[in-house]
């Protein structure tokens, strides 16, 4: 299967939980919490309200070598938001992706997204964990802060 056929198919449109596409085609689904939405708005909102030469994005599907993995939050520059605004998935990932984490996820599992998110352009990788602790990545290393958005909280609050 491909992202294209995921997206067409009418017994997987309006699904109470995250899926993307493992390697090989097949679906992999993420059941989330109603907090893990919530700091996906928050993430949003913010991001949004602190910058305006860019387009927050909401479950933003990337392609990568590791089949299509969906960012829970993203922020694209006007150029490149320009470039994949009408992708059915990116082909170039947005400069900012960020991973909000499920009970579920697993070290090993993020750290593979955050190296493809990479391998794809991206040019930061922000985590949120369970308790809203923002953790931030370029391809070098950790950060103690975003480059992009450097006034972003450490943690998010419901």
């Amino acid at each position: 299967m491909n992202w294209q056929e995921v997206c067409d198919h009418p017994n997987l449109r309006n699904l109470p939980f995250k899926i993307e596409l493992n390697e090989y085609g097949k679906i992999v689904m993420a059941p989330v919490r109603v907090s893990h939405s919530a700091y996906q708005l928050a993430v949003g909102h913010l991001m949004e309200s602190m910058r305006s030469d860019g387009k927050g994005l909401a479950a933003c599907a990337i392609h990568t070598h590791g089949g299509t993995k969906v960012a829970d939050v993203a922020w694209a520059s006007r150029e490149r938001f320009e470039q994949i605004k009408h992708e059915v998935e990116c082909s170039v990932a947005p400069e900012v992706c960020v991973e909000v984490f499920s009970p579920g996820n697993t070290d090993k599992e993020m750290h593979e997204k955050r190296e493809l998110y990479f391998e794809t352009d991206a040019e930061e990788v922000w985590y949120c964990d369970e308790d809203g602790r923002l953790s931030f990545f370029d391809v070098e290393s950790p950060r103690s802060t975003s480059r992009i958005f450097p006034e972003f909280h450490q943690n998010i609050e419901l």
